[in-house]
């Protein structure tokens, strides 16, 4: 992985956890320091533009109901992966099994899995075999969120920048491979009632 890359993939981790007046002045000083070509840098400063461009509150709120009320948009990769699927608890397991053993430490609370954490993850970790797995289903999880969002949602850019310049395109084996993997909740009725008394 470029250098180039790992930056772009630190500037998401801040972009796509819950919006801050701190994070909007840590992607900015970020994107200040990076020596990215003439084009990357355009097309990133476009896309971060478009996200800072609303209001804190609004962009707080716009965040809420992209990726917190939404399941296909969620910012966890086994949800992606295993849905409701009891394969994602094992996912999770491994995947903190990894994050332990390259000795980082998760502070915020949040799930193994969650997606801008293991950005930031990966633009940090050591280059081998495990990294190179999860560089993989990171571009499989990515473009699925890219292909899901509206035209009009303002991360849309961001995630179309991640797919452009740090990501490998998944095929359309492994976009069919990891639908297949995953379960849905089974939300329907009980075919009797349950009486509580």
């Amino acid at each position: 992985m470029e250098l180039y890359q790992s930056e772009l993939l630190m500037v998401g981790s801040r972009l796509l956890s819950y919006p801050t007046t701190e994070d909007k002045k840590t992607v900015i000083n970020c994107i200040g320091e990076m020596n990215l070509s003439e084009d990357i840098s355009e097309t990133l400063k476009e896309a971060v533009d478009t996200i800072f461009y609303l209001p804190l509150k609004d962009l707080q709120e716009t965040y809420v109901a992209t990726f917190d009320l939404k399941t296909r948009l969620g910012l966890y990769l086994s949800a992606h992966e295993f849905g409701d699927s009891p394969k994602r608890g094992a996912a999770l397991i491994k995947l903190q099994k990894i994050i332990n053993e390259a000795g980082y430490e998760r502070i915020d609370g949040e799930l193994a899995d969650y997606i801008p954490m293991l950005y930031e993850f990966v633009a940090n970790m050591s280059e081998g075999a495990n990294k190179d797995r999860l560089i993989k289903r990171l571009a499989c999880v990515t473009q699925r969120i890219l292909d899901q969002l509206p035209e009009e949602n303002p991360y849309r850019p961001f995630f179309s920048v991640l797919m452009q310049y740090v990501f490998e395109p998944p095929t359309k084996k492994d976009l069919m491979e990891m639908e297949q993997d995953k379960e849905e909740a089974d939300l329907e009725e009980l075919p009797y009632p349950i009486m509580y008394q």
